[in-house]
């Protein structure tokens, strides 16, 4: 094998690659990084059985063929390489593979490439196209609400939903719930669903980090699932279990709806955050009344905080307390002037929305205070 392809390209490519490499291989080749140089493209692999990545970037072939070599220093070396072009080339019966740029050259040690699991590609299965900003929206506006503690496995992914032309994503770790929708130019004509590995959604996220939209093909079966665009196809597996139905979290009615600025009332919320974190349950105590929000953390062995924040509130005076950690992700992720949050008493689901995103909902389990 022997080619030349720019250092720009092949170092994005190894970035978004190496992401994939298993961090604890239970075997060598699986610590490494696939090339396949053919036909003008150098195709680049990497997986660690759950999530797949492939590449392609152009590229100068002078001799096809392929090779696999450590994730970990392939990454190291074409990062630091003098020139713009990268010349590299694997002597099969050396099992070397030498990497050349202006002064620079560095021999890796070759894995035996017929042992690495190519990545297989989805043919068939549940198949529907989005905007690459369409997803991306989705998905940040509800990961942050997936489950950490893995002993509910159904709850550490995000539930993808396609029915006629809107596409749906929810995540909830029980205490809170996430939901946010968009369109998919092609009508669908049965309701599709999966759950999908927080991991994978941070993974599409990283890799269609452009500002500038592009087609996604998504495609999955009952186990796995793909992402796939011009250069860059991700697999994973799926999650496999029953979502809990959201639609019965959802309170129909609320009787308080309140309007605040969210950049003065997510600053006022981080500043009591910072007495509340140092408690057990990291809670904020909020009563709405009188055109205004009260806010306040206390713990015994630090200190107090307490702030106001004007707002406007329809309906009935309302104490309630919530976990400001919890508060503040949704608080970070929406991107308009206001935000309404609308409840109905001390102890049951509040709602909060971005009155210029209709299509999202974030439902927040208060916590039971003494006071």
């Amino acid at each position: 094998m022997k080619f030349t392809c720019s250092k720009t390209e092949l170092v994005q490519a190894v970035q978004i690659a190496g992401r994939s490499v298993a961090s604890k291989p239970q075997t060598p080749i699986m610590s490494g990084i696939y090339m396949h140089a053919h036909d003008g493209l150098l195709e680049i692999q990497a997986t660690d059985y759950e999530i797949g990545v492939l590449l392609n970037i152009s590229a100068e072939v002078e001799k096809p063929g392929e090779a696999v070599v450590s994730g970990r220093f392939l990454q190291e070396v074409v990062r630091t390489l003098p020139d713009e072009e990268v010349s590299i080339q694997y002597d099969s019966s050396t099992n070397i593979c030498q990497i050349s740029s202006g002064r620079s050259n560095f021999t890796l040690l070759s894995m035996k490439s017929s042992d690495y699991p190519q990545i297989h590609q989805i043919k068939e299965g549940k198949t529907f196209k989005a905007s690459s900003a369409v997803l991306r929206d989705l998905i940040r506006r509800t990961i942050f609400a997936c489950a950490t503690n893995e002993t509910r496995p159904v709850f550490t992914g995000a539930l993808l939903e396609v029915e006629g032309k809107e596409v749906r994503m929810v995540a909830t770790d029980i205490h809170r719930l996430a939901l946010n929708q968009g369109i998919i130019d092609e009508e669908q004509k049965n309701k599709e669903y999966c759950i999908v590995p927080k991991r994978a959604l941070e993974e599409f996220q990283h890799i269609t980090n452009s500002e500038i939209p592009e087609e996604v093909t998504v495609r999955f079966t009952r186990s796995e699932m793909s992402f796939e665009t011009e250069k860059v196809y991700l697999t994973s597996r799926l999650i496999d279990g029953q979502f809990p139905d959201y639609h019965r979290v959802i309170p129909s009615e609320f009787g308080t709806r309140v309007t605040l600025n969210n950049a003065d009332f997510l600053a006022a919320v981080s500043r009591a955050g910072l007495i509340a974190r140092a408690s057990d349950y990291n809670i904020v105590k909020l009563i709405f009344n009188m055109g205004e929000v009260h806010i306040s953390s206390d713990n015994p062995t630090v200190g107090k905080a307490e702030e106001t924040v004007p707002a406007v509130i329809d309906g009935e005076d309302v104490k309630i307390a919530f976990n400001a950690s919890y508060l503040l992700d949704v608080l970070k992720i929406i991107n308009g002037e206001n935000i309404v949050i609308s409840m109905n008493d001390s102890l049951k689901p509040a709602a909060v929305r971005d009155p210029e995103k209709e299509d999202f909902v974030y439902i927040l389990t208060p916590v039971r205070t003494r006071t």
